[in-house]
């Protein structure tokens, strides 16, 4: 296994300490560690991606194992947060069923692509939006952090429909 491959593991590391600090009525100091925490975890997904092809390091695994790792990361404190009453569950659902559709899909495929520009978007977007809603913020700036929300999922369902779209075209 790759060094590159370790960082992407790394990752998960963060999925149980975010569960845990994110439930029931966390205080704004664990707020705010639990932010730290899923900042680095997402930074090393740039990490792992800029070691992987720095060093020569791209293997199938990597590929494989980069979105799911960075799903299980996203889904989380997304479903923390629907546990919170700060996000319907309803928005979660449709990330989850974008993610297990193109996971579905990845499955018969003989070669695994990377992300296009579209799912890094999708994944910038979500990283600020989650961000912005594990963060103890004032209550008037809620409606720009749902509106950015939104705006992640919006991007995760686009980019999972053109994701698709040509493969359909072709089948």
């Amino acid at each position: 296994m790759t060094f590159a491959t370790w960082i992407t593991l790394s990752r998960l590391l963060a999925v149980p300490i975010l569960l845990y600090g994110l439930q029931e009525t966390p205080t704004e100091q664990v707020r705010w560690g639990c932010l730290g925490i899923f900042l680095i975890a997402a930074l090393t997904d740039w990490l792992d991606g800029y070691w992987a092809r720095r060093f020569n390091q791209v293997t199938d695994l990597g590929k494989f194992l980069d979105p799911l790792v960075d799903k299980l990361l996203v889904l989380a404190p997304l479903l923390a947060l629907v546990e919170l009453d700060q996000i319907p569950g309803w928005s979660v659902f449709m990330i989850l069923a974008r993610e297990l559709a193109i996971a579905g899909w990845r499955v018969n495929q003989t070669q695994i692509t990377g992300a296009n520009l579209w799912g890094k978007a999708k994944t910038v977007t979500q990283i600020l939006a989650i961000s912005l809603l594990i963060a103890p913020l004032a209550p008037t700036w809620q409606p720009w952090v749902l509106a950015i929300y939104g705006v992640a999922i919006a991007l995760t369902l686009i980019s999972g429909l053109i994701y698709l779209w040509p493969q359909a075209e072709l089948n």
